[in-house]
């Protein structure tokens, strides 16, 4: 049925109730901080393409349509200028589609509440382009960089000469290997390793623990390999501040930001010897942890609950081919793996 009345809102004052709906969620766990701040960084974007004086009821599909294949040729201002793509200048497809998913969600609820009769997304048919696998730096790291990145984050690093009057507490070192053992062998979200707190790690019964705080206020505990614990438990030691609940400190005694992680990662890159050095995100080293349990036969159940993943689907997405697994599954093949020993039938 349609709506008795709808209530010809602008653009701009729709996306501000929205996003005020949006945010509001976050209070009772229903979204993640972070993940009410993409919707809302997207909303505000659709409001700027669309035009805030419009009024929403009389946007199309075809308008809609314009709305999305703007966003699409939008530079992406997050991308590095030292990074060059042959698509540079555009968006990428999972940004359009995340981007199309936000729009779709705006007219979902403008139409429950009566902001519009007709939800134009149905009749939108803009769809983001094949995404074509995923970067470089975002795959999964070979059994070979993977160990070659963790073996030079356990290897101290060289002295600074520059700064001779440097002390203990302002050392990174062990600070840069904990970042890059938790994210290549726990394989947690970005956001989830820069808010974690010192508090969140326990023992029971001799095994050390991460409480992981997730998306949509989901926690997740899951147990800490023993080598990354021990290098937890130094960590510790030099740690910038004791007073600082956040566990991942600057020198400065600064809790550190996305962005510092993927600099800790390159900075470690670079002690790997060049012939198992790759560039990575913290995201591939996400896809690096899921990749090897599963090749490893770790239960994909398993998995999922280290991941934070609400089902086995998502999982999927994270699973990165290996070279050369398809040739060990054949050598060891489950119906002939008992030839040798098996006995001719008789004649």
């Amino acid at each position: 049925m349609l709506p008795a009345q709808v209530n010809r809102l602008t653009v701009e004052d729709a996306a501000d109730r929205y996003v005020d709906l949006v945010r509001a969620k976050t209070v009772t766990g229903a979204l993640s901080p972070a993940t009410a701040e993409v919707y809302a960084r997207d909303v505000t974007t659709f409001v700027r393409l669309a035009g805030p004086g419009r009024v929403l009821d009389d946007l199309t599909g075809e308008d809609v349509d314009e709305v999305l294949l703007a966003f699409a040729r939008k530079p992406d201002e997050r991308r590095r200028a030292d990074a060059p793509r042959k698509d540079e200048g555009v968006q990428s497809a999972a940004s359009q589609a995340r981007f199309r998913r936000s729009v779709s969600a705006l007219f979902k609820h403008a139409a429950s509440v009566g902001w519009v009769q007709l939800n134009p997304m149905a009749t939108a048919s803009v769809t983001a382009r094949e995404r074509g696998g995923l970067r470089a730096e975002r795959r999964a790291l070979t059994k070979e960089q993977a160990e070659g990145l963790i073996g030079a984050a356990r290897s101290p690093a060289a002295e600074p000469a520059r700064r001779t009057d440097q002390r203990r507490d302002q050392r990174t070192d062990i600070r840069d290997a904990l970042i890059v053992l938790l994210l290549a062998t726990l394989g947690p979200r970005v956001s989830e390793l820069v808010r974690a707190n010192v508090e969140d790690f326990y023992t029971n019964d001799g095994v050390r623990y991460w409480r992981i705080f997730g998306k949509g206020g989901k926690t997740r505990d899951v147990p800490v390999p023993r080598d990354v614990a021990e290098v937890f438990d130094a960590y510790l030691v030099v740690r910038a501040s004791e007073r600082d609940k956040a566990l991942l400190l600057s020198w400065r005694g600064r809790r550190l930001a996305r962005g510092d992680v993927q600099a800790v990662i390159d900075r470690v890159q670079q002690r790997v010897e060049p012939g198992r050095r790759r560039s990575v995100t913290p995201h591939g080293l996400r896809h690096t942890t899921a990749t090897h349990l599963l090749a490893d036969g770790t239960d994909m159940d398993a998995v999922r609950r280290v991941l934070g993943h609400s089902d086995l689907s998502t999982l999927g997405r994270y699973r990165d081919e290996l070279p050369g697994e398809l040739e060990v599954a054949m050598r060891s093949h489950p119906l002939l793996r008992d030839q040798n020993t098996t006995s001719p039938p008789n004649e």
